[in-house]
């Protein structure tokens, strides 16, 4: 089977579970750090959809939020299977994969699935604190509603300041957010690459947390270990 996966995470779950059946991926798809023979195909948002088409997989994964709806038309009425995604909470992602792994490409369920969802079903929350989560600045966007990482924050004691905001990715004035009566800010390294010198200068005064964008933005393998992580992140590597 030749698989093309336009989403990062989608893709180091099918190339962990079957080497060498991704025939392309994006320019984004970071892990795991060889695919092999696996053709880059553009970005997310910006995929070509000729060079896709080109490859003849029997399957594309992808995903409502990271993929344009006119990209995936545009291959649909080429002739290629596309297969998409939702996921807005744990329990979702864990059913997509088993979804796509399982159902679509008929692997058996992966070890590394079980261990995820396992090791979320014995995640111990590390405070009863409230945050907001910056997901880009210039200008400054936060996580809001029905998302999968805020879930994930909240699965470990952390609510989200904006989880009842009408839109998903609010954008907020970095002065409203000081001024949020927070616990803390959650800083990822992606999609924007915030470190200890790039965001928590603009809330002085207020505890930063550093944590891993892989960890608490993608589903896939690094779940497994994410609850490990995140809460390590969350109690430790706060500046």
């Amino acid at each position: 089977m030749r698989v093309v996966s336009l989403v990062p995470s989608l893709t180091e779950a099918v190339a962990v579970s079957a080497p060498g059946v991704l025939a392309g991926a994006t320019d984004w798809c970071t892990h795991p750090a060889d695919l092999g023979d696996a053709v880059r195909v553009g970005g997310t948002k910006n995929p070509d959809v000729r060079a896709v088409v080109e490859l003849r997989p029997d399957l594309v994964i992808a995903n409502e939020e990271e993929n344009r709806a006119p990209d995936l038309e545009a291959l649909r009425a080429a002739g290629l299977e596309v297969l998409v995604t939702e996921i807005r909470d744990l329990p979702q992602a864990l059913a997509e994969l088993d979804r796509v792994l399982v159902g679509a490409l008929g692997l058996e369920r992966p070890q590394w699935l079980d261990r995820a969802e396992e090791a979320w079903a014995a995640v111990e929350p590390v405070g009863d604190l409230t945050a907001f989560v910056p997901v880009w600045r210039r200008p400054w966007m936060v996580l809001g509603r029905d998302t999968f990482a805020g879930d994930l924050l909240a699965r470990l004691g952390v609510r989200n300041a904006y989880a009842g905001h009408p839109e998903r990715y609010p954008r907020v004035p970095a002065q409203e957010l000081a001024a949020s009566g927070c616990d803390l800010v959650v800083l990822p390294d992606e999609p924007y690459a915030f470190t200890a010198h790039d965001g928590p200068e603009a809330f002085p005064g207020l505890r930063a947390a550093l944590v891993s964008g892989r960890h608490l933005t993608w589903y896939g393998p690094s779940l497994a270990e994410a609850p490990r992580v995140l809460a390590a992140a969350l109690t430790a590597q706060t500046v």
